[in-house]
């Protein structure tokens, strides 16, 4: 499979990067800043590039059969985020390319609570807030522009942290997934996992999906 991975110097994307690159697959990985790309796989194909842009998301999509989207906005610039989900949906249009976009956890519904989103919990970092609305925005702005394109939303977990591959996780849609003392994590070598999952064997079409232990 030829992918290519917006934000491919980020947390996940690089770890996006390798897990695509273990498995066999043709990685494109895209960064703003050439210098960020240290660290990258040497087998994948190294390209600048802005998600924000549209041409440059035709261009970069080319020949491939799915586009990752990891970015993520610097603090302050938060809007940011659906604006350049818009700007991949306009690259993608016409071309047939799936989209596999890393969102947030903050629109997932908390367990037992009749539908309460994590955002709106009481112990809700403020501090979070804005990162939070961007990725429900990011999320809307999937569901408003994305009629022609086969896309999927990662919502990770309340707690996203580097740790191990295990390969070990469960599946869900719109709740956020706890385990039995009510923990949300997982690690980011298993994110990577679950995105490559999808990529490989696509179940979540035009939807969103989480993954946590």
């Amino acid at each position: 499979m030829n992918i290519t991975v917006f934000g491919a110097a980020g947390n996940v994307g690089r770890r996006v990067v390798a897990e695509a690159v273990d498995r066999g697959h043709e990685v494109t990985a895209v960064v703003r800043d050439p210098a960020r790309a240290t660290g990258l796989p040497s087998v994948a194909a190294i390209r600048t590039g802005d998600a924000a842009d549209p041409r440059t998301v035709t261009a970069l999509a080319a020949g491939q059969d799915l586009v990752v989207s990891a970015t993520r906005p610097a603090p302050g610039r938060e809007p940011e985020l659906a604006a350049v989900t818009r700007a991949l949906f306009t690259g993608l249009h016409g071309t047939g390319v799936r989209l596999l976009l890393v969102g947030g956890a903050a629109g997932l519904t908390i367990p037992g609570t009749g539908g309460t989103m994590v955002v709106d919990a009481p112990d809700f970092p403020p501090s979070l807030r804005p990162i939070a609305l961007a990725c429900n925005e990011q999320l809307d702005a999937c569901r408003t522009n994305g009629h022609d394109v086969d896309w999927s939303y990662v919502s990770p977990p309340a707690l996203l942290e580097t740790g191990k591959r295990t390969g070990r996780f469960r599946l869900g849609t719109d709740e956020l997934i706890v385990d039995a003392e009510g923990v949300s994590a997982l690690s980011m070598e298993d994110f990577a996992v679950a995105l490559v999952d999808e990529a490989e064997r696509p179940k979540h079409h035009r939807a969103r999906f989480t993954a946590a232990y």
